[in-house]
């Protein structure tokens, strides 16, 4: 590993690179990635959508500077999510990457897709016969309704689930059905943990004016790359069918404006608050995770030498990992 310790012969021990949106996450990794002789994997549950690119600040192949970068486009756009399925596809990158004597980077602020890569996460099973019949109920009664029964039968899942989400809300009674316990019983707390992938994990902060300033730019920006002609696309595609990607920031508040339902004004002011509650969420998660070794994040700060704090705070814990 070019800058840091060696991989050859030692057990796959993985970086992960965390934080909420808007941090600059995904430009330290490549660079982490540089100085260590590492690989990206990404652990963004919306990148693994394909052609997902603007919206989501999938980095192009220009700024990935020559750094593999492992699972992105994975699925299409009409496909739920699978975290079951990520964790078997994520392990399985880093033993490639780790086979060939480099570093697996974990990149990403999806605090779920994070713990089910690293951790001792097992999840429920499915039954389509039930799924089926919740779904239909669902689409009969309202999300209100079945949030309020989900609620009668399992109130800390209720509590962690917003009324809106039907997917999830869906999910969680089917679990109470099939398995005969609370779905909130197999959520994991992100405080709590056991570690199935030896793992050093950096997390990227900024101060909250300096990353709403970011979002701001960001959503900006993303309107300028042809966001709105990226969602028209994908809508083709069956984009607006799909459970997951539709709900995806930025690409449901552009749903709605291809529909007529918002103008374009709105629908960028509305992608910028919820972009906003996001990163709360985001921080919320990995604040509560005692593990994270925190790099405060200028305004200022150059790629390089934020690249360059990064390595000194890794590679020491890196080194211990490695039992080197």
């Amino acid at each position: 590993m070019s800058g840091g310790p060696a991989t050859s012969g030692a057990p796959p021990v993985v970086l992960a690179v965390v934080g909420a949106t808007a941090t600059g996450k995904s430009d330290v990794a490549v660079g982490l990635c540089e100085a260590l002789g590492g690989e990206a994997v990404n652990a963004d549950s919306m990148q693994l959508y394909e052609g997902m690119d603007v919206g989501t600040a999938k980095l192009t192949v220009r700024e990935r500077r020559g750094v593999p970068h492992h699972l992105l486009d994975v699925w299409p756009v009409t496909r739920p999510a699978a975290v079951a399925e990520y964790q078997e596809l994520a392990r399985a990158a880093f033993a490639d990457v780790a086979g060939r004597g480099r570093l697996p980077v974990l990149v990403g602020g999806s605090g779920l897709y994070v713990r089910a890569a690293l951790d001792d996460l097992r999840f429920p099973g499915t039954d389509p016969d039930v799924r089926a019949r919740l779904s239909a109920e669902a689409e009969e009664v309202g999300a209100p309704a079945m949030h309020e029964r989900l609620r009668r039968v399992d109130p800390a899942a209720a509590a962690a689930i917003l009324p809106g989400n039907v997917r999830r809300v869906v999910r969680a009674l089917e679990v109470v059905e099939i398995t005969g316990r609370p779905f909130s019983a197999a959520m994991p707390e992100p405080g709590a943990r056991a570690r199935a992938v030896p793992a050093v994990v950096l997390g990227l902060r900024r101060e909250r004016p300096d990353v709403d300033r970011r979002i701001a730019e960001r959503v900006d920006r993303m309107w300028r790359d042809g966001l709105v002609d990226e969602v028209r696309s994908l809508r083709e595609r069956g984009l607006a069918e799909g459970p997951t990607a539709s709900r995806a920031v930025g690409y449901a508040q552009v749903l709605e404006l291809l529909a007529g339902r918002t103008g374009d004004d709105e629908a960028r002011e509305a992608t910028v608050r919820a972009t906003r509650r996001l990163v709360r969420r985001q921080e919320s998660w990995f604040g509560a995770d005692p593990d994270v070794l925190w790099l405060d994040v200028a305004a200022d700060d150059t790629a390089a030498a934020l690249t360059e704090r990064a390595r000194a705070l890794v590679v020491p814990r890196l080194r211990e990992r490695m039992g080197a």
